[in-house]
Order: structure tokens, then C-alpha cells, then sequence
């Protein structure tokens, strides 16, 4: 995009309540009885596991899989059969969203591919779910929000803790004003890494039935790598540890963990970022830091990221490696996937209270797929509405873009962008040919 084309807060706002007005949007909207015939796109971790996801809503058919490593295409073909449904299956994700018999398209790819495909899928028709993070670069993210406005389709994105019990109580107790005036938040993630990483395999030929060119898509073209491509085997996968393709524990973990504090106070964006970090310990070649700490100012609190990878301490007597706390006046509340906690302050009359073990509270991915096929038919605006999950997204991407460049970031609500002009240039897509990015 241009730079006299920016579309800044004002007019995504505008647009967006616009957008969540039922009778506005022209698409087929399914009755109470109709199935949603999704097409997958991306089969890894993730993608499979959605797959599962879906199986479990009767009200969706799987009726296309995509995914460009064979082998992880005819596994989860398998595994879709077995649970009754009968998918076609492509090597090249076009077909999908050229297919008009598909109502919806689930991306699950590497992070690099997540907002080219989203906005060719709301172009094509389809709404979406996407998982998280957004995007990879800031104008990307804006992007996305554009075309679920312009086309009027509905796309929720994978941050699924918004529809866990844990994250919603969290939410309810702060917005209540429990805590009392809220000014700072620590965000956290602790554990111990192997020295070594995930080591330094040296360039390769891709495996049999990989299609290397078309997993790089857009990213820059380099020799196959398997940490770079880093999803073959059961670990981890890896890409997510490189800049070209996703933007490591930052935006990974530090989108779940950011995202809770939208939440709980109304997806308000920082006005400062200052970020430090970097390779500390590990000696593999990824590109991302094993050691991270980011500050974030928002208009009335502070919010800080830390990555400690290296030490798996974990954090404020509750035995718990990674988690949003919230400190206010009155009380901190703590949430993560295993609990949330009301902790008073000394002195302070709120009561303690403690929320975990509870099952029907800890499910969280079974709920975001049901909310979001609930809106696919209703046109409502889903749990985790595409410009909220863009919103923790760029947080994340601004926090690595300020330790990058070495600058303190001052964020430019109004225009989308940061004041910094050496740095704006870091903001926008760089994509490899023919691939482009237009709504």
C-alpha cells in the first residue's frame, strides 16, 4: 500500500461497526441445520489439530485439505476419513479458495503465509479462521481488517484463550474495577532450552513430496534448511524462529500472553515500545533471541514481555511458567491456561479467590471453533475478531522491530505506522515476486 492509501484507527473503527451490522453483509448465510463446508490450508501442528477441532462442531463438513508436504496430507486425509468426512485434497491452496462449493477456509500455515491468504480468501467469498500471530509485518495486519471490512467476512483469528473460562473471568473481574486503578503488567514466559538449540543442519535437498518453492511463497528464496522449515518432525516447529517467515517467542507466546491484557482493558495499543534481547546461550542457527525484555507504555499502565528460555523459574509463588499478572490498587489477578487468581493487596477489602482445575473453564480451542462457525451463520462478530488478534499482533511485531533497530518506538495511532521514519520501511511487506498483497 502506498502511503496516501494508509487507512489509520478512525476509519478501520468506522468501518468495523459498520461491518457487525447483520443485515449489511450479502454473503450466504447458513440456516440453523446447514453444514459449513471448510477447506484446511496448512496440515502441521497446528493445522492438524484444528482439523480436530472441526470434526468435533457438527456443524461443519471437512470438505477440502491443502497442504504442501505430502506425506502430512495424506496423514490428516486419514485421520478425516476415520472421523466420517470425505475431503478432497490439493497441493496448492488457489484451489481452495477458488473452490465455490467451500463456505470458509481455515489457515494454518507458517506465519509468512497468514495474510496474503486471509485476504484472498475474504476476497474470494470465503470468511475465515486464521491462527495466530496475524501477520508478520505491521502493514499486513492492516491489511487484513481492510478486507474482512470491505468484503463483509467474518474472521476470527486463533487466539483461542479469549474463549477460555480462565480468560474470561479474568476479564470480568478487572472490568468490574476489582483491582482498583490498574498501572502496571508483567508478562512472562520461563523455561530451559538445550545449549545447542536445535542445532546447525547444514542446506539440503527438500524431503520427497515437499514443494519447498511454494512453502516460501512470498519469503525470500534461500536453500532448504530443516530449521527453517522445522515441521516435519514431532518437536517443535522452527520456521517460527526466523525472521523471514515469523518473529519468535515474541510472537508466538508473547501474542497469548499480550492478548489477555487487551482483553481485560479494552484493546487499547501502547504509545512507547523499547525492547531488549538476544542470543544469550543458545548456539543453533535460528535467528531469534533466547533472552527477551520488552516494554510496552500504554496511555495509563505500563506492560512488560520477558522470554527467559535459559532459567525455567517460575514466577510469583504460584508454580506457573508463563502468564498475564495485572497489578493494581487493590488487588493483582494472574491468568493463564491452568488458572486465574485474585490476589489482594495488604490491607485491601477484595477477597482472594482462586479458579482452576475446573475443566469446563480450561477448554478454550473446542469453544473459538464453535464461536466462530456460531458467527459464520449468524454474522456476529466473533471472540476473537480479526482486528483484536492484529491489534496484540503488532504489539509484538513493534517489541521485535524496537530491539531490532535498536530505537524506542513512539506508535502512530491516527496513521497506523510509528513516528520513526528509519524504521517505517520495517513496517510493510517485502514480498518475493509474483506474490502481492492487495485488498
Amino acid at each position: 500500500m502506498s502511503e496516501n492509501k494508509t487507512v489509520g484507527r478512525r476509519e478501520v473503527v468506522a468501518s468495523a461497526a459498520a461491518a457487525f451490522t447483520t443485515n449489511l453483509f450479502t454473503g450466504q448465510v447458513k440456516g440453523a441445520n446447514d453444514k459449513v463446508a471448510v477447506g484446511y490450508i496448512g496440515l502441521g501442528a497446528m493445522g492438524s489439530g484444528n482439523v480436530g477441532f472441526g470434526m468435533k462442531v457438527p456443524e461443519i463438513a471437512v470438505a477440502a485439505l491443502c497442504d504442501v508436504y505430502q506425506p502430512t496430507l495424506e496423514r490428516v486425509e486419514a485421520a478425516a476419513k476415520r472421523g466420517g468426512h470425505q475431503p478432497k485434497t490439493v497441493k496448492d491452496f488457489r484451489e481452495i479458495l477458488n473452490d465455490k462449493s467451500l463456505d470458509a477456509v481455515c489457515i494454518s500455515t507458517p506465519d509468512h503465509w497468514h495474510a496474503y491468504m486471509t485476504v484472498e480468501a475474504c476476497k474470494a467469498g470465503k470468511d475465515v479462521y486464521v491462527e495466530k500471530p496475524a501477520c508478520v509485518y505491521v502493514e499486513e495486519g492492516q491489511k487484513m481488517v481492510q478486507a474482512a471490512r470491505k468484503y463483509k467476512k467474518i474472521v476470527q483469528a486463533g487466539t483461542m484463550q479469549r474463549s477460555g473460562g480462565y480468560f474470561k473471568k479474568a476479564s470480568e473481574i478487572v472490568h468490574a474495577g476489582t483491582l482498583g486503578d490498574i498501572t502496571f503488567i508483567h508478562t512472562f514466559q520461563s523455561g530451559m532450552t538445550k545449549k545447542q538449540g536445535y542445532g546447525r543442519p547444514e542446506n539440503s535437498k527438500p524431503p520427497a513430496g515437499l514443494d519447498w518453492d511454494m512453502w516460501l511463497g512470498p519469503a525470500p528464496k534461500v536453500e532448504f534448511n530443516a530449521n527453517r522449515w522445522g515441521v516435519e518432525s514431532a518437536r517443535f516447529p522452527t520456521f517460527r524462529y526466523f525472521w523471514d517467515y515469523a518473529g519468535g517467542a515474541m510472537t508466538d507466546w508473547g501474542v497469548h500472553l499480550v492478548d489477555p491484557a487487551h482483553q481485560c482493558l479494552d484493546e487499547v495499543m501502547p504509545h512507547t515500545i523499547a525492547t531488549l534481547g538476544s542470543k544469550f546461550y543458545v548456539t543453533d542457527n535460528t535467528d531469534t533471541p533466547d533472552t527477551m525484555l520488552a516494554t510496552f507504555q500504554y496511555p495509563k499502565w505500563l506492560l512488560t514481555y520477558e522470554s527467559r528460555t535459559a532459567n525455567p523459574l517460575p514466577m510469583f509463588g504460584l508454580n506457573q511458567g508463563a502468564g498475564t499478572m495485572i497489578h493494581g490498587t487493590e488487588a493483582s489477578l494472574m491468568v493463564n491456561r491452568s488458572g486465574c487468581w485474585l490476589i489482594p493487596n495488604r490491607g485491601s477489602k477484595v477477597e482472594a479467590q482462586t479458579f482452576e482445575n475446573n475443566n469446563d473453564m480450561r477448554d478454550m480451542n473446542l469453544p473459538h471453533w464453535k464461536n466462530w462457525i456460531a458467527c459464520v451463520k449468524s454474522r456476529e462478530k466473533p471472540q476473537s475478531e480479526i482486528e483484536t488478534c492484529v491489534r496484540s499482533s503488532t504489539t509484538c511485531i513493534l517489541g521485535n522491530l524496537a530491539m531490532r533497530s535498536k530505537t524506542v518506538l513512539d506508535w502512530d495511532e491516527a496513521n497506523w505506522t510509528v513516528k520513526q521514519d528509519r524504521v517505517k520501511p520495517m513496517l510493510k511487506a517485502k514480498y518475493r515476486s509474483p506474490w502481492k498483497l492487495e485488498v
